[in-house]
């Protein structure tokens, strides 16, 4: 294993940044707690998303449903999990969402990737309200929310930016970093960490001083997405190389690296963690998903029925199921 050197960015802070106490279990920063099946069926189900275009990144709300966004549609859907059935809202124009949670008031909110948004809707209304960026753009890209949901981070793939958003004032700040900010997720001291794809490192942000460190990981590693664990430890996929990787975040080194099935090119690229510590990562180029157990290191593979899924994101709901959005296939995804 190399060697980590940390290298620390300093960062001016537009406004003073008051440090929230972050969802760490089951690595959701979602809003809804995972549950956990350790004797998983292995049963996969499809549905199709009324509009599939480019239809990504699902979330699990309180009311025990699924919501996606509908990127290129420029929508929201909702599945109801219990009637089988989708229901849309169209966006303003230009937003096209990317990432999206709901909150524990079923409030859902998603990156405005095409206009420098963070967007709010109301469900039980339709009212969306829309939260603009200072700098006006950057590709507002994955958004997690903190414990006390007060407080929402989100990465700026294209602007190079990490974004806050005050939930009680509305107020969104910005954060200057480098290298393309990708998935994030924030560890249970209180620090948001993000993937930083161009530069084969993790940053970790520190809400109290605005300084940002980064922790290499590897030429040609290319982490993309991450998650923390009950225990605090921080999963990441190496798209770069077909690896999934278990991070301290004490010290930002590598704990342990495991080789995924489909080997090098098979691109891993979600990962979710559920409330047993068990950790879920798929491999888009093979369209497998992958449960690892970390006590024993053993992993259980399964074959998705479709070809060509392209999933970008997967979520454990509550029940500890695992849902997958393909965005190519314009498939919704259920494994049980």
């Amino acid at each position: 294993m190399r060697r980590v050197r940390a290298r620390v960015l300093l960062v001016t802070l537009g406004v003073t940044v008051t440090l929230a106490a972050p969802v760490w279990a089951g690595g959701s920063n979602y809003g809804v707690t995972p549950g956990s099946r350790p004797t998983l069926d292995g049963k996969i189900s499809e549905w199709p998303v009324p509009t599939p275009k480019f239809a990504r990144d699902p979330a699990a709300g309180p009311d025990g449903n699924i919501y996606i966004a509908v990127m290129n549609g420029n929508k929201i859907a909702r599945f109801d999990t219990k009637a089988r059935v989708f229901k849309e809202w169209d966006l303003p124009p230009g937003a096209q969402p990317h990432g999206l949670l709901v909150d524990r008031n079923g409030l859902v909110w998603y990156t405005g990737n095409g206009n420098g948004t963070i967007g709010r809707l109301d469900p039980a209304t339709g009212k969306i309200t829309e939260f603009k960026s200072p700098s006006g753009g950057g590709g507002p890209h994955t958004l997690v929310i903190d414990d006390a949901q007060t407080t929402i981070w989100f990465t700026f793939q294209r602007g190079d930016k990490i974004g806050r958003v005050d939930l009680t004032t509305g107020q969104l700040t910005e954060f200057k970093t480098r290298n393309g900010p990708y998935g994030i997720t924030l560890d249970k001291a209180g620090h948001v960490w993000f993937c930083q794809m161009g530069g084969d490192s993790l940053g970790k942000l520190d809400p109290k001083t605005g300084a940002v460190t980064e922790y290499p990981m590897g030429d040609g590693s290319r982490p993309r997405r991450m998650a923390t664990a009950p225990d605090g430890a921080l999963w990441v996929t190496f798209f770069g190389n077909g690896k999934l990787a278990k991070v301290d975040p004490a010290t930002g080194k590598i704990a342990r690296v495991y080789d995924l099935p489909a080997g090098a090119s098979g691109g891993p690229y979600a990962v979710s963690v559920d409330a047993a510590g068990l950790v879920w990562a798929n491999e888009i180029s093979t369209d497998t998903v992958v449960r690892l157990d970390p006590a024993t290191g053993t992993l259980r593979v399964f074959q998705l029925p479709s070809k060509g899924v392209g999933s970008r994101k997967m979520i454990v709901d509550g029940q500890g199921r695992l849902w997958y959005m393909g965005s190519h296939n314009g498939r919704l995804g259920l494994v049980e």
